[in-house]
């Protein structure tokens, strides 16, 4: 517990594979270890999305959630990730998704926190697939779609021991009193989304603790006073110090590369009720879903800054390539100046990966990022 906590990257595998090279995570096909920490600020790749800095235990949901989807995935599929800030488990499920079944797929990513849905709705945004809807609702809303889901990805709040070797706020916190509260908070979470998943639909439930009132005996309880069968697990990375529980693979931070992770799934032998009347985007107001090209304004069509970023970008603006140093001025909103390229909205990109979009006046370009996301770090050091 008192070594230091590892770094990893999960690389986008629509956008070219491309970002720090590392050591392989032996549960997720595009995970990468990393051998010291740089500064992500200062890469314009991560800023194109083209990889996500996601924690390699955190990775091993996405590996139980490709389990589920061997035995109930189809075409059309329709995914909830329950609780999804900041993103990671998200743009992983979606990269999975979409190599499973391209655009036939649903994935809605809910928050219930309005602060962190903000930053999900960025990173589902820098991630680019357009199927993916961003949504901040209480889990019961949910409820209130009787089997639409074909599996439910639930990495639920916890009392943290996983992140006490990363997180010194999460050893302050903990309590014997907050553990029992957060299992009685899981459960409700459960009850309230539970009946969202069809019968046969699969279950993915996960937290950052060791905990057993947690972890098993939450599965146990679900299964037991909802109506699911537990999958067993999977002793497939023991050499690596993943262990198993009951009901589930328990990764120990300082034993594993990564930090602290549970995870466990079962299937739901309830019945479902009746069908959802409406569709669940008019019910649910989301705050993103698809990518709008643009917006029109005073006959003219403004390119959207996501559009860009969107695996659906079509390619109908010009591109200008840019080096490393004026790719960061980009991002970092410095003035900026293109007079060889073409009047109008250009794509400006950096090793061919898009980063956004400008407006090219000749003498100056009027940038189209968002300020939201613009770089404060210092640039200059960078040459």
């Amino acid at each position: 517990m008192n070594t230091e906590a590892g770094t990893a990257i999960r690389l986008n595998p629509f956008k070219g594979l491309a970002g720090p090279e590392g050591t392989p995570v032996p549960w997720s096909p595009y995970g990468r270890i990393l051998e010291q920490r740089p500064v992500f600020t200062l890469d314009p790749l991560f800023h194109a999305g083209c990889y996500y800095v996601q924690d390699s235990s955190a990775m091993f949901v996405g590996h139980i959630f490709r389990r589920a989807l061997a035995s109930v995935g189809r075409p059309g599929i329709r995914v909830l990730d329950l609780c999804a800030a900041p993103g990671g488990k998200t743009t992983d499920l979606a990269a999975s998704l979409r190599e499973a079944f391209g655009d036939e797929f649903l994935l809605v990513s809910n928050e219930v926190m309005k602060d962190r849905s903000r930053i999900l709705c960025d990173n589902v945004a820098i991630w680019g697939d357009p199927n993916v809807m961003v949504t901040s609702a209480d889990p019961a809303a949910f409820g209130r779609f009787p089997g639409y889901f074909d599996i439910i990805v639930a990495d639920v709040p916890c009392s943290g021991e996983g992140m006490f070797r990363k997180d010194p706020k999460a050893v302050e916190q903990w309590s014997e009193q907050t553990v029992q509260l957060c299992a009685a908070r899981q459960k409700r979470i459960l009850a309230d989304v539970w009946p969202a998943l069809r019968q046969g639909g699969v279950l993915v439930y996960s937290t950052c603790t060791y905990e057993d009132c947690e972890n098993d005996a939450n599965l146990e309880w679900a299964a037991t006073g909802l109506g699911g069968d537990i999958v067993a697990p999977k002793d497939e990375f023991s050499d690596w110090g993943v262990e198993i529980t009951r009901h589930g693979n328990l990764l120990r931070a300082g034993v594993v590369p990564g930090e602290g992770q549970w995870a466990g799934m079962l299937v739901k032998t309830s019945p479902e009720g009746s069908c959802p009347r409406s569709d669940l985007s008019q019910s649910i107001k989301p705050l993103r879903y698809g990518i709008p090209t643009g917006t029109l304004k005073g006959g003219k069509l403004i390119p959207d800054p996501d559009y860009a970023l969107s695996l659906g970008y079509r390619g109908e603006y010009p591109t200008i390539e840019l080096d490393r140093r004026q790719a960061l001025a980009y991002l970092h909103h410095d003035a900026l100046r293109f007079p060889e390229a073409p009047r109008g909205f250009n794509l400006v990109a950096y090793r061919g990966h898009p980063l956004g979009f400008v407006n090219n006046l000749g003498t100056r370009v009027n940038t189209l990022h968002p300020l939201a996301r613009r770089i404060l770090m210092n640039i200059d050091q960078v040459e």
